[in-house]
């Protein structure tokens, strides 16, 4: 696959050499690249700049050319006058330093090397220059605890992501990765809901009206929740037209929400396109899918959005946009009410909690009685701190590494890094509400590392750009200044959310349950002898590569698939997409 935004930089020749001849030999690729003098610039997706005391743009999206003039003024603190999605890299041959950074979600993504003599970037892992190749058995056993690999991380050893909000300063000095954007909650301000509805609604207008600039055709994905039905109605609205919009079904009980768009589609009047994914189409795509991502990436949304994002594009839209961000910006992931309900056990007296707490451990009589076996389990699971508690079930610790993994390959990594990785990123936020803090700690997992390399691979794969207007950066500052309460009242998931587009949505779609473009993977496989053919080669394949034990695996395909294919078929859909990674690097290598 190709790069969009890549460079090699000499730091021998920038600190001690010739900086100008050094300046003008640099092929930097980006969608924007600029020289100034002493500067160069290169850079992907749309900045927007904020600031009285900066340039004007001369339109909507920031250019290379005026990056490089803000620089001038600001230097590193260039990102705080940036908006919007971009990834970017600079280049000062008079301070001798080179400037790579994204914004606040990473939705657009920058790796990059640096060995103290040479810096090369690219916003695909798997294109930066100058690396080994070699992988990182942590990385791969952070993709089998996550489903993904969690930045700064990527499957290649000497290659790091930057997180979302993140920029990196190589100088003479060394390299220094620094948070740009602070998570700053105001949890005080208890404004007029009245008053705070009527901006919200012009906040998502105003945010669809920017998604869509420049863009004659931009069609809306719609899976009938309450995100994308908010961003496909205001597209109507905002474009005076019946609005493309696309959803994915699956024929399997349970996985199916196509009832509620077809619903958001009618009640908005979008000109509706709809596609039924098949076990057929899986054992076409999922070769191209793995291999389209720069490194491991296991979630099986990714592939309903694939066909999702072809349909618009086929049907000549020249942009889609989606609806990621709300669930994470207001308070709608079911998580949210279940950790509060396990929170509340620390508001009971310290002396009750001591009391409690011996006659839930193992061995005690209460466990023997159902009831009181319940909830001893409520107890011991609430006891666990968070964001520990938001992995309690995770699928790799749940079957036991041990079980799972070859020795050799167990010995070699650590398996409390991911914990870790969660304490800190849990740490970075000090806002005093759980609300606040599961949220800002999704905006890390669920967005960045997650959600958004979904749509945007997606997206990359149909050939058509994509835009989040629901993660803008004045609907997240809003968001932050909201009252907790207002988007987890109680038990209640995104309250003012629904409560302020109640009369723009349809009132079914405001008070179902989101699934989303969940596939019936597991169910598929344990039905379809082509699909489970595809899966069990893969699995086998992985086997001999040292990382999985081969036992696991035909237990796994054999006996588990079988009685429980909801819960086992995601991890052989993980499984399956490591080893048709790992095959997609051994066939570009040989081309190479």
């Amino acid at each position: 696959m190709k790069d969009r935004l890549s460079g090699k930089l000499d730091l021998t020749r920038l600190f001690d050499g010739d900086p100008a001849s050094l300046l003008s030999s640099l092929d930097w690729r980006g969608e924007d690249v600029a020289r100034e003098g002493e500067l160069l610039c290169a850079l992907i997706g749309s900045p927007r700049i904020a600031g009285d005391d900066l340039p004007e743009t001369g339109g909507p999206v920031a250019s290379a050319g005026q990056i490089i003039e803000i620089w001038r003024m600001r230097g590193p603190d260039l990102t705080a006058r940036l908006h919007g999605s971009y990834a970017l890299a600079i280049v000062d041959a008079r301070r001798a330093c080179a400037y790579l950074a994204v914004d606040r979600f990473a939705i657009e993504t920058l790796c990059y090397r640096s060995d103290g003599r040479t810096l090369s970037f690219s916003d695909r892992a798997d294109c930066v220059d100058g690396r080994s190749g070699e992988f990182d058995r942590q990385a791969i056993f952070d993709y089998l605890y996550f489903h993904m690999i969690p930045a700064p991380r990527t499957v290649f050893r000497e290659v790091r992501r930057l997180p979302a909000a993140h920029a990196v300063l190589v100088d003479r000095h060394g390299t220094h990765e620094q948070r740009h954007w602070p998570l700053e909650f105001v949890e005080s301000r208890r404004p007029r809901f009245a008053d705070a509805r009527e901006q919200f609604r012009e906040l998502i207008r105003d945010s669809v009206i920017e998604a869509t600039a420049g863009d004659q055709r931009v069609g809306a994905f719609l899976s009938g929740g309450t995100d994308s039905s908010t961003v496909a109605g205001m597209l109507c609205q905002v474009s005076g037209t019946a609005a493309p919009a696309f959803s994915i079904g699956f024929a399997a009980e349970g996985y199916d929400e196509m009832a509620y768009a077809r619903l958001a589609a009618k009640h908005f009047g979008c000109r509706h396109h709809e596609y039924y994914v098949t076990p057929d189409d899986l054992v076409t795509s999922i070769p191209a899918v793995a291999a389209h991502h720069d490194q491991p990436f296991g979630n099986s949304s990714a592939l309903p959005a694939y066909y999702c994002a072809k349909m618009a594009s086929d049907e000549g839209c020249t942009r889609i946009l989606a609806g990621d961000g709300g669930d994470e910006l207001f308070g709608g992931n079911s998580r949210y009410a279940m950790q509060r309900f396990f929170d509340f056990y620390h508001a009971l007296p310290a002396g009750l909690r001591r009391v409690i707490e011996p006659a839930c451990a193992d061995g005690s009589p209460i466990r023997r009685i159902p009831l009181l076996r319940q909830a001893s389990g409520y107890v011991r699971h609430s006891r666990i701190p968070m964001p520990d508690r938001l992995q309690s079930y995770n699928l790799l610790m749940q079957l036991a590494p041990a079980k799972v993994l070859e020795p050799e390959f167990l010995a070699a990594v650590d398996q409390i890094e991911p914990v870790e990785h969660m304490r800190s990123t849990w740490n970075v936020c000090q806002a005093s509400s759980l609300i606040n803090r599961m949220l800002a700690y999704d905006w890390r997992y669920t967005l960045a590392d997650s959600d958004l390399p979904k749509i945007r691979g997606a997206a990359q794969m149909a050939g058509i750009p994509v835009a989040y207007p629901l993660l803008s950066d004045r609907l997240t500052d809003f968001s932050m200044s909201l009252p907790p309460d207002w988007k987890l009242r109680r038990f209640k998931l995104r309250w003012f959310f629904k409560e302020a587009l109640r009369g723009f949505l349809p009132e079914a779609i405001i008070t179902k349950q989101k699934k989303g473009f969940g596939l019936p993977f597991g169910v598929w496989t344990a039905r379809t002898p082509a699909l489970r053919e595809l899966a069990a080669d893969s699995l086998n394949q992985l086997a001999g590569r040292g990382i999985v034990r081969a036992d696991f695996v035909a237990t796994l395909i054999d006996e588990h698939l079988r009685a429980h294919p909801g819960y086992y078929g995601e991890m052989i859909w993980i499984l399956t997409i490591l080893e048709q990674w790992f095959r997609a690097q051994e066939s570009a290598a040989t081309r190479n």
